[in-house]
């Protein structure tokens, strides 16, 4: 197993672990220690690593459970579900759709919401209720409400909260609608990964709430970003503060359609237009490039088809299935075959968009921010007044 594993498999190494790394501030301590994450996570879990790139095998704590307390004490993610559920059997799904989160990005996530005595907090995407548990053990039951969709993982999460003798609110519900009978709060915190803010979270914010979510581009990569709401609750905005790989929420997933949905029945280049590029495919395929060019590429995904000796094909589409481009990648190469088809030159706004991050000195994600509306969300660089460049 790949991961921290600490030797005082327990909550109290755990929660020490985490303030050691400067994860985890000292005020939290106490509900980290009384809210042990064992209470949170069931029986067959499949751990995963860090960088949450892979899964491994499956483990029972009926089975083993010195492995399954080490999986749970390791500052790693663990997947709890797989498919919505459909997945059988004890091997790994096709999607990890619910886990208990790393817990690194857990406290770190924390650290961002600054939540207060007294404060008011929503949480959209229960889970297994581990998150929901700390806020509750700072807070007090009455001022946690938690949405979760899945109604067997709000079961779940509701029995787990029980057993850990908390009682927040846990509604069953789609988390894009709030849920407006418990606000205003003073805090909103999303474990799911959004492409879009929901209008109604800042309708049901207070003047100056905060909220912490991971957001993510279509194209790829994804950061959490923190969120300040203004005193009418028109708009928010802040900036983003590290990065992060968290289940889509179920309601903004996209279809990716098959390839041969864009040629259309005619064999590959089709009608596609050949060109070349200096710009290496493999240097925009990094996590975080993929997040810096989808906030200038809307409407766009990648996938890669891979051959022998490290050569690849990138491939883009566009969402509404008019424009795709495919740029190959060999290694040793300085320039790179690609083609082209449809409305959009789908990698010539890849390429603008990397060729403009790499003209602004390639600025951290601390440097970019967003700004929500109720009409919508414009990214920026250093400041609101320095939008992102749309390349479409």
């Amino acid at each position: 197993m790949t991961g921290e594993t600490h030797q005082e498999a327990g909550p109290q190494g755990l929660a020490s672990a985490l303030v050691a790394k400067g994860a985890l501030p000292s005020d939290w301590l106490p509900s980290f220690t009384a809210v042990p994450r064992e209470l949170f996570v069931p029986d067959r879990i499949w751990p995963g690593i860090a960088d949450g790139t892979r899964q491994n095998p499956v483990v029972y704590r009926s089975k083993d459970s010195e492995a399954w307390r080490n999986a749970v004490y390791s500052d790693i993610p663990l997947t709890t579900q797989w498919d919505d559920g459909r997945h059988e059997g004890d091997g790994l799904g096709t999607t990890p759709t619910s886990s208990s989160s790393m817990p690194t990005m857990v406290a770190s996530m924390l650290r961002d919401l600054d939540a207060r005595p007294g404060s008011r907090v929503l949480e959209i995407g229960t889970g297994t209720g581990w998150n929901a548990g700390l806020l509750t053990h700072r807070l007090g039951n009455p001022n946690v409400v938690t949405v979760e969709y899945d109604p067997d993982v709000a079961l779940g999460a509701r029995k787990n909260l029980e057993s850990a003798g908390l009682a927040p609110t846990v509604i069953e519900g789609d988390g894009r609608g709030g849920w407006a009978e418990g606000g205003p709060y003073d805090r909103i915190i999303a474990t799911c990964s959004l492409l879009e803010i929901p209008p109604a979270w800042l309708e049901q914010s207070a003047p100056g709430a905060v909220i912490v979510a991971p957001f993510g581009t279509e194209y790829g990569g994804e950061q959490i970003v923190r969120l300040v709401v203004n005193g009418d609750g028109t708009s928010a905005s802040g900036r983003f503060t590290g990065g992060s790989a968290f289940m889509r929420l179920r309601q903004q997933r996209t279809r990716r359609p098959l390839f041969e949905e864009y040629l259309r029945g005619v064999p590959w280049p089709a009608d596609g237009t050949r060109s070349t590029t200096t710009l290496s495919p493999k240097e925009t395929g990094e996590w975080y490039r993929q997040f810096v060019i989808g906030l200038g590429v809307p409407d766009a995904f990648w996938r890669a088809e891979r051959y022998d000796d490290d050569a690849y094909t990138l491939w883009v589409y566009s969402r509404d299935k008019q424009s795709w481009a495919s740029a190959d990648y060999e290694r040793d190469r300085t320039g790179y075959e690609v083609y082209q088809s449809g409305p959009r030159k789908l990698w010539d706004e890849v390429e603008a968009a990397y060729r403009w991050w790499d003209g602004q000195g390639r600025p951290g994600h601390e440097r970019f921010g967003l700004t929500v509306t109720r009409q919508g969300q414009t990214a920026w660089l250093d400041s609101p007044e320095n939008p992102v460049p749309q390349q479409s």
